[in-house]
């Protein structure tokens, strides 16, 4: 299974004083590993990730059938730590993670020299096989012109990676459009969607860090910055990330990346302070001998 299918799940909403949501523990658990332990060893002990995500409203029991099941995937791997058992991302899980955390945390748009990357795919008959890779080229940035053919302002990093997993085989390469990019844009991806999209993001990101005043608790703080990383990390699926020169101005995408990047900044001091706090409530979470 695609990571992209692993972690395209229901939205994650921070639980504040006097309020009880229903969350995602798996969902929760990637957001966790990539906004905050893979800088911190890419591990953790099962303990910490319950103590971690009980802000969200997350049970100990959900945590530890979600890590169990992202283990059977191959994105999580057992590991004895100090504490006692543990686990840590596997390299694939990492470095996927590494990437999503480039385009999460972006600003400037990318440039772009009007030429298109674009992708023949062969034809596939399976339905959930084509589903799959449907999805996984939407992720990557790829939107489709037909049943096989895939554009992008952009070649993405991780193509060829998909096509080896997917054992599919595709023609690749560049090509100008002789036209309007601008047309061909909005007849391949739905940016009027994503505009509407971005607008009412701002404005679920304005009312909830508008609750994050200087006397929240660090374990708050790190439940609201939670829910906003989360709702920010949705667009990975939807945006393909077109450089200015194929969308409306104003566009609201470019308001929204810099209130989420001014946000998150602020509140990442607090909700890194209660996520060391959990990893040292029972000891290092450094391993203590080879899993």
């Amino acid at each position: 299974m695609s990571l992209v299918a692993s972690i395209n799940v229901p939205p994650l909403q921070a639980r504040v004083p006097g309020e009880t949501r229903s969350v995602n523990a798996r969902s929760a658990l990637f957001d966790l590993y990539g906004d905050h332990l893979l800088s911190r060893g890419e591990q953790a002990p099962v303990a910490a990730l319950v103590r971690l995500l009980a802000p969200l409203g997350i049970s100990a029991p959900a945590v530890r059938t979600a890590v169990s099941r992202m283990a059977r995937q191959g994105w999580l791997a057992p590991v004895r730590l100090r504490e006692g058992a543990g686990y840590q991302l596997t390299p694939r899980a990492a470095r996927r993670l590494a990437r999503a955390a480039d385009r999460i945390y972006r600003l400037d748009g990318p440039t772009w020299d009007g030429r298109w990357h674009v992708v023949v795919v062969e034809r596939i008959g399976d339905r959930a096989r084509r589903a799959r890779l449907r999805s996984a080229l939407g992720y990557l940035g790829y939107g489709c012109l037909d049943g096989s053919t895939w554009i992008s302002p952009h070649p993405s990093v991780e193509l060829e990676a998909l096509l080896a997993t997917e054992r599919v085989r595709a023609e690749r390469f560049h090509a100008s459009y002789d036209g309007d990019p601008r047309g061909l844009a909005a007849r391949t991806w739905d940016i009027d969607g994503l505009a509407h999209a971005y607008q009412r993001w701002l404005e679920v990101a304005g009312e909830l860090t508008a609750r994050t005043g200087p006397d929240l608790s660090d374990e708050a703080v790190f439940a609201a910055r939670s829910a906003l990383v989360h709702e920010w990390r949705k667009f990975l699926f939807t945006d393909p990330g077109l450089p200015a020169d194929l969308v409306p101005a104003p566009w609201p995408g470019t308001v929204a990346a810099e209130l989420f990047q001014s946000e998150a900044a602020r509140l990442l001091p607090a909700a890194a302070r209660f996520v060391d706090c959990c990893l040292r409530a029972g000891g290092s979470g450094r391993p203590s001998r080879d899993g």
